[in-house]
């Protein structure tokens, strides 16, 4: 079983926040997987289902950012499951707007929501990094994270949420490539041709009629 996390912060003040991409994933993953209706539990809320045959908890910390590893350790508890069982999802600063990556691992890289799993679990769980984009400057990044998607940002938003719904089921079996490339399908669908035009046919230009008249006769024709 694995613990499916999407970080961010609770309450309508905050829902379109760029902060809260990770609960904006996780309520696109519920919705199309036809998950059952979120409980209050472990600081959060959960909603518990398959994909197919794979079970998986999806959990939205409610500590607020700078504590949702409070929730998150208190649901690895609670289902015994070890940092390898868990996957997070979350804002990234440091990808452009619209990429996606997966990795096992790593440092909180100043992300308050990590810094906290980290403090709870350790490093060794897998995160689905979610790029907004940076404000060019880091004094700026607290007041960017925690302004609104703009309107602008909706199409390629869509995209990568409805991705990772996409991928979920690779999430639950721990599989990161096979994710990556559902979303990849959203994000960067390949184009409807092939590429391969089929060659135009060659123009096929008629021999000239064979001349033959006598060497006299086009001397004559010539002066004619």
């Amino acid at each position: 079983m694995k613990l499916i996390v999407g970080l961010g912060n609770p309450g309508a003040k905050y829902a379109r926040n760029r902060h809260n991409i990770g609960f904006m994933a996780l309520d696109e993953i519920a919705a199309d997987h036809g998950f059952p209706a979120w409980k209050s539990k472990h600081q959060g809320v959960v909603s518990e289902g398959r994909f197919g045959s794979d079970r998986a908890v999806l959990l939205k910390p409610e500590t607020f950012m700078n504590k949702s590893g409070d929730s998150v350790g208190a649901a690895m508890r609670f289902y015994k499951l070890e940092p390898e069982d868990v996957i997070v999802l979350h804002d990234e600063i440091d990808l452009a707007p619209g990429k996606v990556r997966w990795k096992v691992g790593g440092g909180h890289a100043g992300h308050n929501g990590l810094r906290s799993i980290h403090a709870h679990i350790g490093a060794d769980y897998a995160r689905v990094r979610l790029g907004v984009g940076h404000p060019g400057h880091k004094d700026a990044v607290p007041g960017y994270v925690l302004r609104d998607f703009p309107k602008a940002d909706a199409g390629w938003l869509d995209d990568v949420l409805r991705g990772c719904a996409d991928g979920a089921p690779h999430l639950a079996r721990g599989d990161g490539p096979k994710f990556m490339n559902a979303v990849a399908l959203r994000v960067a669908p390949p184009r409807s041709g092939t590429g391969d035009k089929a060659p135009k046919p060659a123009k096929v230009t008629a021999p000239p009629p064979a001349d033959d008249r006598s060497a006299m006769q086009k001397l004559m024709d010539k002066f004619k």
